[in-house]
């Protein structure tokens, strides 16, 4: 029960990366606000984590026998985003960790001259900003505890350069740029800041990812053929599981990694060794 008597917040929550948070977080006692849009945006060519799939997530946890709220909200909004964090600090009396997961995959599969400037921000604006957005709620309540994690789930794409996804590798790469000047920031108040940089993860259908097939529909690839594609790049010969960018993101988020700041730890199989 290595988060027993604390609480989280984590974004993105309804399916994916989130759920395999929110599940691994829960199992060790952490008490949740599970946050995400909760339907489409304009502009993402794919649907997003439906309301029912975060309900899914939380009655997932709750299970654990943790308190678990939920609630819609859009990390491009940062009214939507203090509310989130004020109702989580209302039930919980404060908040422990928080784990930066909302993210889009596209609009992507084009060259950087053929973005569209609504492109463009967009993708900024979820990936790169809505995590500022989240660390600005809850920086000044965790420097006044004197205490807290904040895990950014950035990428590999956060480290090197992806052909035709030049929006998603530069939001990313701003989000470990982020990580390590908010380090900075907090560091003398003991609150710390990491990123997580997993490789490929194979969409689990318990958590019902699908980033990696949008990824490969980005970029051109059928569907049935993807995992393959994607395995030949990995020097593990083994596609990422949820479970293990879960359970990188508990130590981070835990007192096991109580002197660990500003650090950009990679579960990737060693793809950014090459």
């Amino acid at each position: 029960m290595r988060l027993a008597g604390k609480a989280a917040v984590i974004t993105g929550a309804a399916r994916g990366l989130g759920r395999a948070c929110a599940l691994r977080f829960a199992q060790e006692g952490a008490d949740l606000l599970l946050l995400d849009v909760a339907g489409d945006l304009p502009g993402v060519p794919y649907p997003l984590g439906s309301a029912s799939q975060l309900d899914h997530t939380a009655e997932l946890c709750r299970d654990h026998g943790v308190a678990v709220l939920v609630r819609q909200a859009d990390v491009r909004e940062l009214r939507q985003v203090e509310a989130a964090v004020g109702a989580a600090v209302e039930r919980f009396g404060r908040i422990d960790v928080l784990v930066n997961n909302a993210g889009i995959a596209a609009p992507s599969g084009k060259a950087a001259h053929e973005i569209d400037e609504s492109e463009w921000q967009l993708m900024i604006d979820v990936d790169l900003s809505g995590a500022w957005r989240t660390i600005r709620a809850v920086g000044g309540r965790m420097s006044r505890q004197r205490s807290g994690s904040i895990v950014n789930i950035a990428s590999t794409a956060g480290l090197v350069g992806y052909r035709h996804f030049a929006g998603y590798v530069a939001a990313k790469h701003g989000l470990v740029g982020l990580t390590k000047a908010a380090a900075l920031d907090y560091a003398p108040l003991r609150v710390r800041v990491n990123a997580l940089c997993p490789g490929s993860v194979r969409d689990d259908s318990q958590a019902e990812g699908r980033m990696l097939s949008e990824i490969a529909r980005s970029l051109e690839v059928p569907v049935d053929e993807h995992e393959e594609t994607f395995l030949q790049a990995q020097p593990m010969n083994a596609l990422i599981e949820p479970e293990d960018v879960a359970s990188a993101a508990l130590w981070l988020a835990s007192d096991e990694s109580r002197h660990v700041t500003g650090s950009v730890l990679t579960v990737d199989g060693g793809f950014t060794t090459r």
